[in-house]
């Protein structure tokens, strides 16, 4: 019986979901009309372009544009695309806005040739184009050529489309009133995408290349297949292809962007050129940037974007929102769980109601204000509230040190408090020495009492046998790996953990984290990736009234260690990006790296934990930790390196915690 209930109840929402879709559809054919235009550039090229115009014309309406990479789709006045009939975009047809949608240069049924994330000219001339010259071209067109637009034109899209929007904004498009990058692209090397510290993103660099890299002669409307694996266990799969020049062989020779990164193995000025970052001076619209703080893919382009932004102009409205999403959650789907992690609340709908509609009806229809609009809308799970903010990261931040110590603890310090503990250590010492003395013993030392010969914790890194990113046997990387136990990594003699007591009050954490490692390792390179974890009483269980519904309920929660942030770092890059080292074999090194921002909340009788690993496989290609050029290393390069992490007087290892004061 309980089954047929279970078959009911997917038909019925099925048949409400298909109802909704069909009254939407019937309310858009009664309302807009499509038409399509290839609109011209500057010099000559022609972009395609969908337009669903309003068909009341008693008003004025403002224009919402949407450029992008991945197709404008369906192709021909009389198809519809059926994603403006989700709650999303419902909202701004609903409100008369002209929805602009646009293949960029180069793609789909655009002309022109496409490049990746196209470098910013701030000194074309002429016939000069680049993206922010395709945005000002067709936003002249559409405000001379749209009946009865109102001449104000906003900008928004989200990951590639997110960059996008921050070229559109450095147009100087006098009509161009208001643009939210979401999930902004903002550069390749250093956080976004495929790279992340130099490490490469291997599974989504490869994934995402081998189909979106093909060229394409000639406008068309249909796309390209990826590689085939003939696999459901990537990890098998990418590990089974070996070093790094394996798959540029699969990828072939034609894939340009490719051959591009492999051929810049450090951040040179190639990739400069095309860190969207050092060109947002002189800003002219409204900013609103939006990103998920579980994004996998550019949760680092949308903190450091509106930092960016804030940094480099002054007098311009430039805000962020931040929610518990991954990439683009808060416009396909309610933003209420991640995984088996629960956020309690319809955070999407909060959103597009109270900060994104209210954003772009002020400045596209003069309606309404934002002085409900904080600088800074940060979602805190674990507590899982929304927080307004004057700036980001907030003023009342006090630093304090998650010290790793013997024994997997974690003590977490200011640093007044960390030097008095090391004074009462010391004292300690020398009172167990006297005491030693006296007795004449040698061998009955407290272990924590010793003499500072250098306390540390080891594994042995081996490239044969990585770590996995997640102890799922899936082929597409996941999304909610975000947020994901981590309780299999734990068990893992290669991954170091290191937990502190369960805590006493609450602890909130709002801003970047600093991962301050001082290590050794037995080879010449070798990466590092750092876990910031919450770990749940055992006791634990959601409930589904206070916590909403969600993959939690059905998993064992007690006990769960939630991946609150990660973030990985390429050994040789520790004192350069632009000019990569080789460690000394032995010799205790510092390593030290900011980790994307953290917004999240441990709660009373929660624990935090560390964990440092040196793989993450397939996320991050492996690290043959020989120092050497990756990209075109050979398998036989791969060795195993001891590393070991200090944690004494001398060699304190930490992170380094943003704490949000009551």
């Amino acid at each position: 019986m309980k089954k047929y209930f279970i078959l009911y109840l997917i038909a019925a929402f099925t048949f409400l979901t298909s109802y909704a879709q069909n009254a939407d559809s019937a309310w858009f054919r009664a309302n807009y009309y499509k038409i399509e235009r290839q609109i011209p550039m500057r010099d000559g090229k022609k972009l395609f372009t969908a337009l669903y115009i309003p068909k009341d014309t008693s008003v004025t309406h403002p224009i919402l544009f949407n450029r992008t990479p991945y197709s404008c789709y369906p192709y021909g006045e009389d198809k519809i695309n059926a994603r403006l009939y989700d709650s999303y975009w419902i909202n701004y047809l609903k409100q008369g806005y002209i929805i602009a949608i646009q293949d960029v240069r180069g793609r789909w049924m655009s002309e022109g040739d496409f490049v990746d994330v196209r470098p910013f000219n701030p000194t074309k001339k002429g016939k000069e184009i680049d993206e922010a010259s395709d945005s000002y071209d067709a936003i002249e067109w559409m405000i001379n050529n749209i009946p009865k637009n109102n001449k104000r034109v906003g900008v928004f899209g989200i990951s590639y489309p997110g960059f996008y929007s921050t070229m559109a904004a450095l147009s100087n498009h006098p009509a161009l009133k208001a643009v939210s990058p979401q999930a902004p692209v903002t550069e390749w090397f250093l956080g976004d995408d495929f790279h992340h510290n130099g490490a490469f993103a291997l599974m989504d660099g490869f994934n995402f290349y081998s189909s979106f890299g093909k060229p394409r002669p000639k406008p068309t409307s249909i796309g390209s297949d990826g590689y085939d694996f003939k696999s459901e266990d990537n990890y098998t799969a990418f590990l089974k292809i070996g070093a790094l020049k394996n798959f540029t062989k699969l990828m072939g020779d034609s894939i340009v962007f490719w051959k591009d990164m492999m051929a810049h193995p450090n951040y040179d000025t190639w990739w400069k050129a095309r860190n969207v970052r050092n060109f947002v001076t002189n800003v002219k619209p409204a900013m609103l940037t939006v990103g998920g703080t579980f994004d996998a893919e550019d949760c680092y382009g949308a903190w450091n974007l509106y930092k960016a932004i804030e940094q480099k102009n002054s007098n311009i409205d430039n805000k962020l929102v931040m929610g518990p999403w991954f990439h683009g959650g808060w416009a396909r789907g309610d933003g209420s769980y991640l995984g088996n992690v629960h956020f309690g609340s319809n955070t999407s709908e909060y959103y597009q109601q109270n900060i994104e509609i209210p954003f772009f009806n002020f400045y596209l229809k003069l309606q309404g204000t934002t002085r409900e609009i904080a600088e800074a809308t940060i979602f805190f799970s674990g507590e899982n509230e929304w927080r307004k903010f004057e700036q980001w990261p907030p003023k009342n931040i006090q630093n304090k040190n998650a010290f790793l110590t013997t024994n997997g603890k974690v003590n977490i310090l200011t640093d007044k408090e960390n030097v008095v503990q090391l004074v009462k250590d010391a004292a300690n010492k020398m009172v167990d020495k006297l005491k030693d003395i006296v007795k004449k013993t040698d061998n009955k030392n407290n272990p924590n009492s010793s003499p500072e010969s250098s306390s540390f914790t080891e594994y042995i890194s081996d490239p044969a046998h990585p770590i996995p990113y997640t102890e799922d046997v899936h082929f597409d990387r996941t999304r909610e790996y975000m947020s994901d136990d981590q309780r299999f990594a734990s068990r893992r003699p290669d991954v170091l953990t290191f937990s502190s007591d369960a805590l006493m009050e609450d602890l909130t954490l709002s801003g970047p984290l600093v991962a301050d490692l001082m290590v050794s390792i037995s080879t010449t390179d070798a990466d590092f990736v750092v876990k910031l974890i919450d770990v749940f009483p055992d006791e634990f269980k959601y409930n589904e009234k206070e916590d909403g519904k969600g993959n939690g309920q059905q998993y064992a929660m007690g006990g769960y260690q939630m991946l609150v942030r990660g973030e990985i770092m390429r050994g040789k890059f520790r004192n350069s990006f632009e000019m990569p080292e080789a460690f000394v074999p032995n010799q205790i090194t510092n390593v030290k790296y900011t980790l994307p921002d953290v917004a999240h909340t441990f709660k009373k009788g929660h624990k935090l934990m560390i964990q440092i690993q040196s793989s993450w496989f397939p996320l991050f290609d492996r690290n043959p930790q020989t120092f050497t050029d990756i990209y075109n290393c050979t398998d036989a390069d791969f060795q195993k390196s001891t590393i070991r992490i200090y944690h004494d007087a001398a060699n304190q290892s930490r992170i380094i915690l943003p704490v949000l004061n009551k």
